[in-house]
């Protein structure tokens, strides 16, 4: 049996990454990129890359697709556009990547490190409300908060 990062590993093959410094480039050089970002509604309200469209991870092949509920025009029209997908640091954007290829999107690409690289990269982040986050109150965010229940027992 695989584990979470192994199946990433496995999916690099097929996905590419930009690491964040790249992507800002490409941000200035192509105006029409498109930032999908695919954290949960709750990670997107704490802070974000201005400009970015939410679609969580969970609905984001159902939002590639006329008919279904989270159907975002926008995106389903994007087949053919420059996308970048970001997530909090790197791994969900992959998985999202390859779902995209598998629909038909021909220039999709992971944000290495995702939005936390971002951040380490000093690059804008904004919250719900569009008001600047303090980038090192964004360390808090960042910083994982594992339950004793969550980390592999020693004898496993």
């Amino acid at each position: 049996m695989k584990n979470f990062l192994e199946i990433m590993k496995d999916r690099l093959i097929d996905v590419p990454e930009l690491m964040p410094w790249d992507m800002a480039s490409r941000r200035e050089q192509n105006p029409d990129l498109l930032i999908i970002d695919v954290r949960e509604p709750a990670e997107f309200a704490a802070m974000h890359i201005p400009g970015s469209l939410n679609v969580p991870r969970g609905v984001l092949e159902s939002a590639c697709d006329w008919g279904y509920e989270e159907t975002l025009p926008e995106l389903v029209e994007a087949r053919d556009r420059e996308i970048a997908v970001v997530c909090r640091s790197g791994y969900r954007s992959i998985l999202a990547v390859y779902s995209m290829q598998l629909l038909g999107y021909k220039n999709a690409f992971s944000l290495k490190t995702g939005v936390r690289g971002w951040k380490d990269f000093e690059q804008p982040l904004v919250d719900s409300q569009g008001v600047d986050v303090d980038l090192d109150d964004a360390d808090v965010y960042f910083t994982p908060n594992l339950r004793p229940e969550q980390i592999r027992p020693i004898d496993r």
